[in-house]
């Protein structure tokens, strides 16, 4: 391994079974290193929470709090990295889970993303939720009208600088929808971190992403 500090390679075994940077001093706990690695091996495996509990035999909690850090600081990372790049192209997506779009009562449920294609990675920036419209369009009673006519809008009015169809925003869509079915349903305000999650597995291959997460740490 290397000192998260220095990235010194050297390291004295102190009598409590830690370690000590030989450069600049920093401890560590094999024990609590063994177990970031084991959950960041889960994590860029797409193993969920539950899933990575079961196999190393770690405590749930311990894992999920694990993976909520994980996506906040890859949510900050990703925003960082993003920064002063320059745009190939972008389109807006709309998803709603599958068990409602079958049901117009859920369209303000909807969550609506732009994805842009940089270099050869996407990033993605979460638009205003829809929720804050719903009252107000059916306060009046009028319900049925409006049902129709945002579902003509979220159907029709879609921001697009899209080259051709066969591209790297299209790829990531159809990477999003098929990973975001394995947490069975995510919670709007959680929503976020789960796409950054998402385009962070898009953007990088898994020894990559080991070695980012390892970093973040």
């Amino acid at each position: 391994m290397k000192c998260r500090k220095c990235g010194n390679e050297s390291f004295y075994e102190l009598k409590n079974s830690h370690i000590k940077c030989k450069k600049c001093g920093k401890k560590y706990s094999p024990k609590k290193i063994k177990r970031q690695n084991d959950i960041i091996e889960c994590f860029t495996q797409n193993l969920t929470a539950l899933e990575c509990s079961k196999k190393t035999s770690l405590n749930y909690i311990t894992v999920k709090k694990y993976y909520e850090k994980f996506r906040i600081k890859l949510s900050s990372y990703l925003e960082e990295n993003f920064q002063g790049k320059s745009v190939l192209e972008y389109d807006e997506y709309i998803y709603l889970e599958k068990s409602k779009n079958k049901n117009k009562r859920y369209i303000f449920d909807a969550v609506d993303f732009l994805t842009f294609h940089y270099e050869d990675k996407v990033y993605n920036l979460l638009l205003p939720n829809l929720d804050k419209y719903k009252n107000e369009l059916i306060s009046d009673g009028a319900n049925e009208a409006y049902y129709k006519e945002f579902s003509n809008f979220m159907m029709f009015n879609k921001i697009s600088k899209l080259q051709k169809k066969d591209n790297l925003i299209v790829k990531f869509w159809n990477f999003f929808e098929k990973e975001i079915l394995k947490y069975k349903g995510v919670k709007k305000e959680n929503f976020f971190y789960y796409l950054k999650e998402m385009e962070f597995k898009f953007n990088y291959d898994k020894q990559t992403q080991k070695e980012i997460l390892s970093s973040l740490l």
